[in-house]
């Protein structure tokens, strides 16, 4: 598939070329293989028969969703989690911590929260209920979440000590799996996040490389107004280290200790 190809799916989809610059080549593969399923010889014939059907139309956004993560992905925003977000929310939000991971791929970013979450509990005692929703819209991706098993590459920036602590070593150390008592409290669902937020009163929203990066400006307003509206008053958005809103949104005050978090106005 040349570029000039790749690049009218984008444009079909309101996705951003320069978000799909460095993952193009597998994501093109991916497509190349839908296309073959669906008997489409070119991309012409391929985005017909996305206009006539709504099944195979999803499908193709499921294709070429992007399931990069890790564990603990970018340490600097964990420490201020740890030391100054959630510590604050515990104080000032009641009995329940409300938590949405929006576009989880494969539940790296949830997976971690509950862990830190265990830990602060050794530090500060007793903790609110901690309820994760962690959502994205390809269901092979939840299904893989639930199964908790990674390969080490997901694992790079756990300390062996957290590593010996949370996961077991399974398929002869090849693969991690996340050990039971961190997997509580989470609740995994297929869920675009163009459609209405899941719930509401969330006092933590983590939406990190993912609408920011792949979509274009047309798509990202309204779904993004749509979200800051699920976080609580003094709740955080947290996006992507190198993602920027790009809309000011009066509501949110940039978080003093990063750039790529923001407080919601009380």
């Amino acid at each position: 598939m040349e570029d000039k190809e790749f690049y009218q799916l984008l444009e079909h989809l309101d996705l951003s070329r320069r978000g799909y610059r460095k993952v193009r080549k597998g994501v093109k593969k991916r497509v190349g293989r839908h296309m073959q399923q669906l008997g489409c010889r070119n991309m012409r014939e391929y985005l017909v028969l996305l206009e006539q059907s709504q099944a195979d139309e999803k499908q193709c956004e499921r294709v070429m969703s992007v399931s990069i993560s890790r564990f603990f992905r970018d340490q600097r925003l964990w420490q201020v989690l740890e030391t100054r977000i959630i510590p604050e929310l515990i104080e000032t939000r009641g009995k329940t911590m409300k938590v949405w991971s929006a576009g989880c791929a494969c539940g790296e970013e949830a997976y971690s929260l509950r862990i830190l979450w265990n830990q602060l509990g050794r530090t500060i005692g007793k903790l609110p209920v901690f309820d994760i929703m962690a959502t994205d819209m390809n269901p092979l991706y939840i299904e893989k979440a639930r199964r908790a098993l990674y390969p080490f590459s997901s694992l790079k920036e756990v300390p062996e000590e957290m590593r010996s602590a949370c996961f077991q070593t399974k398929r002869g150390g090849r693969r991690f799996s996340v050990k039971p008592g961190f997997r509580g409290g989470i609740t995994w669902l297929v869920h675009n996040f163009f459609s209405t937020p899941p719930a509401s009163g969330f006092q933590l929203i983590f939406l990190r490389n993912n609408l920011l990066t792949y979509y274009q400006e047309k798509r990202i307003e309204p779904t993004l107004n749509a979200i800051v509206d699920a976080l609580c008053p003094g709740g955080y958005l947290v996006i992507g280290t190198h993602e920027k809103l790009p809309v000011q949104m009066p509501d949110l005050q940039p978080c003093p200790w990063l750039s790529f978090v923001f407080k919601k106005n009380n």
